[in-house]
């Protein structure tokens, strides 16, 4: 994948609320516009990220699977940002080449929770983002997107307001009695099998495990449900190929199901 970024060159930047393709040939495949959005009593806003892929084109989840490329966010050069945030909606899991990766097809829209450092004050956003996209091959497809977030204008968006409702359950949400982790030496790291007792989520169970540290990196897991028990088995794995230590207290696991997907931190 390095090499690809190598190859393919960065896109100009793009008009105000509009995506644009440029110099890489397959960024005709995906547009990106900022939804507004609107400023809450918290002080807190919501805007909306809204990608538009060609037929059979599709992006990914914040853990893409083994075949994807993860998606990167920079809001370096915003004015009154104090911090911001992608709300990730429900994904779906498909097959590519033989590999499992996880995303969306064709459309999506990502909520932004953005915090200014003056509530009262507009926003200016500015998202640097480098976006993978598949159909016959996969590629980095790299975007910038510029808008002015006003404090009293805006709407609640219904687009915006059905990504949000989509985002994945808590564990109490999803009725989680339980999480139980048991690690041991792996091949290449460290061994990985967790225990979830909960219902079931749907058709086709698939656990996802993430750790809190950039620099690890988690297999696809195996998934399997006996009865009330979901159990799905990985390796976590150091990009320096050495050893390190595990937080398990740290660690994500996201069940995405046919009917629900359920975001779990932490376990036993």
């Amino acid at each position: 994948m390095k090499a690809i970024r190598t190859l393919l060159g960065a896109l100009a930047a793009l008009p105000l609320l509009a995506g644009a393709a440029a110099a890489n040939p397959y960024a005709e495949n995906i547009t990106a516009r900022l939804l507004p959005g609107w400023r809450q009593a918290d002080g807190r806003h919501v805007a909306g990220l809204e990608l538009r892929l060609a037929e059979g084109w599709k992006t990914y989840w914040r853990v893409p699977g083994e075949a994807g490329v993860p998606p990167v966010f920079s809001w370096r050069g915003s004015d009154n940002l104090q911090s911001a945030s992608v709300v990730w909606p429900r994904p779906v899991v498909f097959d590519q080449n033989g590999m499992r990766s996880i995303g969306y097809v064709e459309h999506v829209v990502l909520p932004l929770v953005i915090t200014p450092r003056s509530p009262d004050a507009p926003i200016t956003l500015r998202a640097d983002m480098m976006i993978g996209i598949c159909d016959e091959v996969c590629v980095p497809v790299e975007m910038r997107l510029t808008g002015v977030l006003e404090p009293n204008g805006g709407h609640r968006d219904p687009a915006i307001a059905a990504a949000m409702a989509s985002r994945p359950f808590s564990a109490q949400e999803g009725k989680v009695a339980s999480v139980d982790c048991r690690v041991g030496p792996g091949r290449h790291g460290i061994a990985l099998q967790v225990d979830i007792d909960m219902p079931s989520a749907g058709g086709t169970e698939t656990v996802v495990v993430e750790s809190a540290d950039p620099r690890v990196w988690a297999a696809d897991a195996d998934s399997a449900r006996q009865g009330a028990r979901l159990t799905g088995q990985t390796e976590l794995m150091h990009e320096s190929g050495g050893a390190f230590a595990l937080d398990r207290s740290a660690l994500t696991f996201t069940v995405l199901g046919r009917d629900r997907t359920v975001e779990i931190k932490g376990c036993d």
